[in-house]
């Protein structure tokens, strides 16, 4: 079936996480994806664990749907290869520090000039400019200096990151957003352009509540672990066999809550009656439901919270995730199957097109594996001289 990008054409030469993950989502929407990699060692995460058969599972999960060539962007032979590339595509994508393009004479205005029709996306640590733009970041440091982890976990003298690399991924899908909308400029106008995706952009673009906290109480907000600033009950409490998240959010909420688990004292007490106030007194309350959740278990929570039309919901591990129903009839944990690597489980495709759905194309690619595919049909190269620019380092 047709897929939303089909026909498009990707030059991927971006490495790790971020502008993997943006390519990966243009790939899985039909885009034809060419990732350029170093002929040498590949993608940097090529050697990163865990390993299955000698096989990255790091490289696979963030690479299927795509093709895999070799480029030494060094040699000139090897960058004019690229722009040879570049003058037939629509989009290039690339995550190296703000300069190196240029350095290379790759850069926007270079390759502009090539393909006036072309979209350059540059995902990096601190954007194009800015006093910070060519230091190096990874996002460990993009969680810290974005305030994020400041308002992450359960103390302020430890903040915590969170469990996923978010600043990578976050800047991965704003990415991917604005490739699309300048290719949405680019039908109306004809236009290319150059899409700046700074990783500190879009973690501070998610902060969320916490900064209209700051701008109203003229206070930084602080770590306050598993509850909500503005919103109460709404946090994790204990059962018999582990932990529930309850998300009651209005009064009526609050009043089929309590009246579920035996609170019904508590529906109209002043410390209670309403939002406002049992955000004030949450401390109080936290321990009040504590004492009555943790008589039954999570599973008789579940199915006593969801007959009432409370949200709820169990804190699962991956394990419980792989095997729950609901991901499974959404298939967003699909399998995969390589020569080498075996059965491999990767996370599906999370938009959902009615008439032109999303799919996992392939397995991420071998180093090199579509070499004489692409470059004797995009380049029109026999396959003796791909393989004379094999044995002389170009590829």
């Amino acid at each position: 079936m047709a897929k939303p990008l089909d026909g498009l054409k990707v030059i991927d030469l971006t490495r790790v996480l971020a502008g993997p993950f943006s390519t990966m989502l243009l790939a899985d929407m039909g885009a034809d994806v060419i990732k350029v990699e170093n002929p040498k060692d590949g993608d940097d995460s090529r050697a990163f664990g865990p390993f299955k058969n000698g096989l990255s599972a790091y490289y696979a999960s963030l690479n299927r749907s795509k093709r895999s060539v070799t480029l030494n962007l060094k040699e000139e032979r090897g960058r004019e290869m690229l722009k040879k590339l570049v003058a037939k595509a629509d989009v290039l994508v690339e995550n190296y520090k703000p300069g190196t393009m240029k350095k290379l004479g790759l850069d926007y205005e270079t390759l502009k000039a090539i393909n006036p029709r072309l979209i350059y996306a540059a995902s990096s640590g601190f954007g194009q400019t800015g006093p910070y733009s060519s230091k190096a970041a990874y996002d460990l440091i993009l969680q810290g200096m974005s305030g994020f982890m400041s308002i992450t976990g359960f103390d302020a003298q430890q903040p915590v990151k969170a469990g996923s690399s978010i600043a990578d991924v976050f800047a991965g899908v704003f990415t991917a957003i604005g490739i699309l909308a300048a290719l949405e400029h680019r039908r109306k106008t004809g236009q290319g352009q150059m899409v700046d995706v700074a990783m500190l952009d879009c973690m501070i673009a998610t902060l969320e509540n916490a900064v209209a906290t700051f701008d109203c109480t003229g206070k930084a907000p602080k770590p306050i672990g598993n509850v909500h600033r503005s919103i109460a009950p709404f946090a994790s409490f204990p059962t018999a066999d582990g932990l529930i998240n309850v998300c009651a959010g209005n009064d009526d909420l609050w009043r089929r809550f309590c009246e579920t688990v035996g609170l019904q004292d508590y529906i109209a007490d002043p410390r209670f009656a309403n939002n406002k106030a049992r955000v004030e007194n949450f401390g109080e309350l936290s321990k009040i439901i504590g004492a009555a959740t943790s008589k039954r278990t999570t599973a008789e929570w579940m199915a006593a919270l969801d007959a009432v039309k409370v949200p709820a919901g169990p804190i699962m591990n991956i394990e419980q995730v792989a095997a729950d129903p609901q991901v499974k009839s959404r298939e967003m944990l699909m399998e995969l199957e390589h020569a080498k690597f075996g059965k491999f489980i990767v996370p599906g495709v999370p938009i959902k097109f009615s008439e032109t759905p999303a799919a996992i194309q392939s397995f991420a690619p071998d180093l090199g594996e579509h070499n004489f595919e692409v470059y004797e049909q995009e380049l029109g190269l026999s396959r003796e001289d791909v393989q004379a620019l094999k044995e002389a380092g170009v590829i």
